[in-house]
């Protein structure tokens, strides 16, 4: 008689979570950027909130959870329930390169579902137009002369462009002083107000078209569309290029049928003019992969950055 109340029991808790997902979504969304508000990261969450609000027909709150360079938040994302009302913002940092060199709150790997990419980010290389590098050849050679004065910073500390951007100075023996980021926003009001000489981030579309910055070298492979003639790390023979994905997860175990809704939100949103106005004025490139395609790419860079960090010793 046990057994068959225990059966019972278990049989109406899998038909309600079955029921329960085929109607997601029923209730409000909370969807958490691990970032600080104003940068890239910040920016297409809220959009992408907005535009699957009135998709799905239910509001979203997006909370912003800073700090770890985005461990913090992820982990919360993490730890919650896989019932597809709590889902993150991610980008490549702190999923397939920071949990090689720091000691990271959650494995990559098992403990979050990856709902799609929507974009690529580029990250370059970029410094103040008026001061005195024109040049990676500039800034190498200031570097080498002066050890220790040239103050750089990048959007995610011991993430994939700083790893690039460390690599390069690595290989030239150039010593400089790092100081550890609290956002892509926040690095361009330092380099422009001269609290650093040089910056790597995704946040420099306004300050670009305003002429403030010029574009020195691209982090990820391929050139930068917004400066053309500014080559690659890759094309300078240095030994990293990372690209840069922007993404929604979920925590791990999360029910097929959910990850098939955002599997169709992501991709409608992906399609319209309000999405490519978007990429056009934040210099990015939207980049549609659904959960399945997204989900190998993570595991394949996720091995390579391994390798890498290894390679290149950058978990020093």
């Amino acid at each position: 008689m046990i057994d068959k109340l225990v059966k019972g029991a278990l049989a109406l808790a899998l038909s309600a979570g079955t029921a329960a997902a085929q109607d997601y979504p029923s209730e409000p969304i909370l969807l958490i950027v691990p970032y600080s508000p104003g940068g890239n990261g910040d920016i297409t969450s809220r959009f992408i909130a907005d535009q699957a609000s009135d998709i799905l027909g239910v509001n979203f709150v997006v909370e912003n959870r800073a700090g770890g360079g985005a461990f913090i938040g992820i982990n919360s994302c993490a730890n919650a329930d896989p019932d597809g009302y709590t889902i993150c913002f991610i980008s490549t940092s702190p999923i397939t390169v920071r949990p090689h060199v720091i000691e990271a709150p959650y494995d990559p790997m098992t403990d979050l579902s990856y709902l799609g990419q929507y974009m690529l980010s580029k990250q370059p290389v970029i410094v103040r137009n008026d001061g005195k590098y024109d040049s990676i050849e500039d800034v190498i050679a200031f570097a080498k002369e002066n050890p220790g004065q040239l103050r750089w910073s990048a959007a995610v500390p011991r993430g994939g462009p700083h790893l690039a951007t460390e690599a390069m100075f690595r290989a030239e023996e150039a010593v400089t002083t790092f100081l550890p980021s609290k956002g892509g926003a926040i690095e361009l009001a330092n380099l422009l107000s001269g609290t650093i000489d040089l910056a790597v981030i995704s946040d420099y579309g306004p300050a670009l078209d305003n002429g403030e910055i010029k574009i020195l070298a691209e982090t990820s492979p391929g050139r930068n569309p917004q400066a053309p003639d500014a080559p690659t790390l890759g094309e300078l023979g240095y030994p990293l290029e990372l690209a840069s994905f922007f993404a929604l997860a979920a925590p791990a175990g999360l029910p097929d049928e959910v990850i098939s809704v955002w599997d169709d939100t992501l991709a409608q949103i992906s399609e319209t003019e309000q999405f490519a106005q978007l990429m056009e004025r934040i210099k990015a490139e939207g980049a549609y992969l659904n959960s399945a395609d997204f989900t190998a790419r993570v595991r394949g860079d996720f091995e390579a950055m391994g390798e890498a960090t290894e390679t290149y010793g950058l978990a020093e």
